[in-house]
């Protein structure tokens, strides 16, 4: 069974696909609006730990809706979530059983509750899985650690493929370097270079 797990090269993303290859035929699919080229590093992480990878791109006024939120809100917990929710759309119409994603149970955001995974189901045909869902942040850590070799730093310094880099840039691009130290705060990043085994 085919299955579109949303891949940031991280290390919730990267347990999820590992979680789910005994089960399903993974691929690693980046979401990305075409302002940087982020992608490149989930690409590299997906390579690393043996799973084919996929970009797809994204609708950059989804991005621009975001930043824009982001920047009324102050905080860029509410412009995540959509673009979270574009990017499952988006990988929801493409021609498999299952989409996935490494959200884990602790997390304030992204978020998928039950009743929209119920809708991405229904409306598409498709399987929603949330392999991390059982898991609080410290299982994750533990399980990874097992797993995986990792970096982990400042979020503007860990390559990553999320979505928060084209957010920054699109900001940036729009309101100024100053802006995005305002709506995002300090916080570190996960990047997956192989694994243990």
């Amino acid at each position: 069974m085919e299955l579109a797990l949303l891949y940031s090269g991280g290390k919730d993303s990267s347990l999820a696909a590992a979680l789910l290859d005994r089960f399903y035929d993974v691929r690693c699919v980046t979401g990305s609006f075409g302002l940087t080229d982020d992608w490149e590093h989930a690409e590299r992480a997906a390579a690393q730990i043996g799973f084919p990878f996929e970009r797809i791109e994204l609708d950059r006024a989804v991005a621009e809706e975001a930043a824009e939120r982001m920047i009324a809100d102050g905080y860029p917990r509410n412009g995540i979530q959509r673009v979270h929710e574009h990017a499952l759309e988006t990988i929801a119409e493409r021609d498999v059983d299952a989409i996935a994603d490494g959200s884990r149970r602790d997390d304030r955001v992204p978020t998928v509750s039950r009743a929209q995974a119920q809708s991405l189901e229904d409306r598409h045909g498709v399987d929603y899985i949330s392999p991390l869902s059982g898991f609080g942040r410290h299982a994750v850590d533990r399980l990874v650690e097992a797993t995986f070799e990792v970096e982990q730093g400042p979020s503007e310094e860990v390559p990553k493929a999320d979505y928060e880099d084209e957010l920054r840039a699109l900001i940036a691009e729009e309101h100024g370097e100053e802006t995005v130290a305002d709506v995002f705060p300090d916080h570190d990043q996960t990047y997956v270079r192989g694994r243990n085994d």
